[in-house]
């Protein structure tokens, strides 16, 4: 059987170049047996069969002329985001993977004012996660997180010496067989923290292939940002198609 590196097989089937062949890798929207294709240079068979997944559009959620609230597509990065409203200034990041509102000023005094709500622990953080395990009763996850950097990919733990304050509440909400969907209302927004906290407390994430569980039959981390309260704005992103793969009743 001949092989060749994942990107130029998925290249030759697109029709598609070489580098964007990789970014779709990169990016994470690439399938091949059942399974996201992680590495773009790794040998793969040259037979192989890929699925490749559309990213969503930006939606507006509000503006007016001090902020602008998104929802933010999976697969997109915050970075690339804030590149489409360069005028703008961005208040909160968001993981590649993980949907939702996403903030941004329109003016810096409205920005530094924002800031300070953020650094106070004075904005409202509710995300919506699906996860491996069953949530029957509230849980506090109060563990401090340490991200170390490795040529720019950031990687949290829990760090009860070297860690920074972070604290996570977990509501359940539905329950399906070993699979919960909870509401996760954050207090602190440290790097990767509820992908972090949860699977700290078993309750892996289905989707993330860092922290959590892998799952055959969903390419993105199913963690939600639904709701974000800042000053008297009120803002929701409705949750997206992916999070009704299970039967929740």
């Amino acid at each position: 059987m001949a092989y060749d590196k994942a990107y130029k097989v998925l290249a030759k089937q697109e029709g598609i170049s070489n580098s964007k062949a990789k970014e779709l890798i990169d990016k994470g929207l690439v399938r091949a047996m059942g399974k996201k294709v992680m590495i773009a240079r790794g040998e793969i068979p040259t037979d192989t069969k890929f699925t490749v997944k559309e990213i969503d559009q930006i939606k507006m959620i509000f503006q007016d002329d001090d902020i602008l609230a998104l929802d933010k597509p999976a697969f997109m990065t915050s970075d690339e985001v804030a590149k489409k409203y360069p005028n703008y200034l961005m208040l909160n990041r968001l993981d590649k993977e993980t949907s939702g509102v996403m903030l941004f000023a329109k003016n810096e005094e409205f920005q530094k004012k924002a800031i300070s709500e953020f650094k106070a622990n004075r904005v409202y953080k509710e995300y919506v996660a699906i996860v491996d395990g069953k949530v029957i009763d509230e849980i506090e996850i109060d563990k401090p997180i340490l991200t170390t950097r490795d040529r720019g990919q950031a990687k949290s733990k829990v760090d009860s010496k070297k860690g920074k304050p972070a604290k996570s509440t977990v509501y359940p909400m539905f329950v399906e067989g070993n699979k919960s969907k909870v509401k996760v209302v954050i207090d602190t927004g440290r790097t990767h923290q509820i992908r972090v906290h949860l699977n700290y407390a078993g309750l892996p994430i289905i989707g993330d292939a860092i922290y959590g569980k892998p799952a055959s039959n969903i390419n993105r981390v199913l963690l939600h940002s639904k709701r974000t309260k800042i000053f008297n704005y009120d803002f929701e992103a409705k949750e997206p198609r992916e999070f009704k793969v299970y039967d929740f009743n």
